[in-house]
């Protein structure tokens, strides 16, 4: 995730230590300095947050890690940020929770916070990754989203992935994709900082290159002041949701495994979509026709991906180290065509192979 982070141009991290997200920390105080970045350990995760958010209006892209009690500490920064529309990745590492909860084990239990953690009716962008390799990717895809749809961009792991060593081979950095946000071309006293566009996505100028715009929580006019005028209000609020919207095509990822001719599909992220796969390997050696459907985007819902394999599949089960955070998505997009099972563990350990096999021996 660290070379991730910088090889799509992340020069400023601020954080606090948590476990199981410490290693990004430590690893980015002793390399950030290096490229000429800035590395900042902050007093908490509220401040390191706000600390974020104040580096990327500067210009900086800017990165934060933590696990669950340190990301429910960020929910009002995080807010802020999707309001002034300031672009930045922050990771959370989950572990078990509530409070302070498990903090050496995994789990998958902020998928929800990740998408309603933070007050307000407001669009979110979460990606998740279960291998070293995505890792790496969905770092810089991360980065990339956050960029060009100026706004918060989640991360999620869980402590199985995080802690993970798989060998890979690091692309050269001149074949990876980076997108940085895009500048304005007017002068600064035509410039509007929120202004409406066909991608619905304001040009973003850096504070100190002469372009002078306000920066608030509030509800804002094109210019950033505040403003109580329903006519400036409910247009500002619709492209909020319009920039992200319109552009599933872009944001939503997710693979699949044979899915073709599978009577029962298999939905799952993170570490348990190593299990899954296995579990289906092995259940085709049973002549049982399974497949996977592997979500990269937690946030917006794949329904798409989702309603693919519903028209196939006569049975989904979806295992999760929670009780049950997205299976309530794939039940509310479902028709009611096919049958929905679920498989939940909250108690700090990984859902095995076998345990979805025998699941899936359970409902076939």
């Amino acid at each position: 995730m660290v070379e991730g982070a910088l090889v799509a141009g992340c020069r400023f991290f601020a954080g606090y230590p948590i476990t199981p997200a410490s290693e990004i920390s430590e690893i980015l105080s002793i390399k950030l300095p290096r490229l000429d970045g800035t590395f900042i350990q902050m007093e908490d995760e509220i401040a390191s947050l706000g600390a974020v958010i104040g580096a990327s209006l500067a210009g900086v892209k800017s990165m934060t890690a933590t696990s669950g009690p340190g990301f429910s500490l960020m929910q009002e920064n995080l807010g802020f940020a999707i309001m002034a529309e300031v672009p930045c990745v922050i990771v959370n590492v989950m572990r078990g929770g509530p409070s302070t909860g498990l903090p050496t084990f995994p789990s998958q239990s902020d998928v929800m916070q990740a998408r309603w953690g933070t007050h307000g009716d407001h669009p979110a962008i979460a990606l998740s990754a279960s291998t070293v390799r995505e890792c790496y990717e969905m770092t810089v895809k991360a980065f990339n989203l956050s960029e060009k749809f100026r706004t918060p961009v989640v991360l999620l792991m869980d402590e199985v992935v995080a802690h993970m060593r798989e060998k890979m081979v690091l692309p050269d950095e001149d074949d990876v994709e980076v997108f940085n946000r895009v500048k304005p071309t007017v002068p600064p006293e035509w410039y509007m900082p929120y202004e409406d566009t066909p991608r619905g996505v304001p040009a973003m100028a850096n504070f100190g290159e002469g372009y002078r715009y306000h920066v608030t929580g509030l509800t804002h006019d094109v210019r950033g002041f505040p403003t109580s005028r329903p006519d400036e209000i409910g247009p500002f609020i619709a492209r909020l949701h319009r920039k992200i919207s319109q552009h599933f095509s872009e944001i939503q990822m997710a693979e699949f495994f044979q899915t073709e001719d599978a009577e029962i599909t298999i939905v799952a992220y993170g570490c348990v979509a190593r299990s899954a796969r296995r579990a289906m390997i092995e259940a085709r050696e049973r002549g049982i026709k399974v497949g996977l459907l592997k979500l990269v985007t937690i946030w917006p819902f794949a329904r798409s991906a989702v309603e693919k394999v519903l028209q196939k599949s006569r049975i989904l089960l979806v295992p999760e180290m929670n009780m049950g955070q997205i299976s309530r998505e794939v039940k509310r997009v479902n028709p009611g065509v096919a049958k929905v099972f679920t498989l939940n563990k909250v108690d700090g350990t990984i859902i095995t192979p076998e345990e979805i096999l025998n699941r899936i021996t359970e409902v076939a």
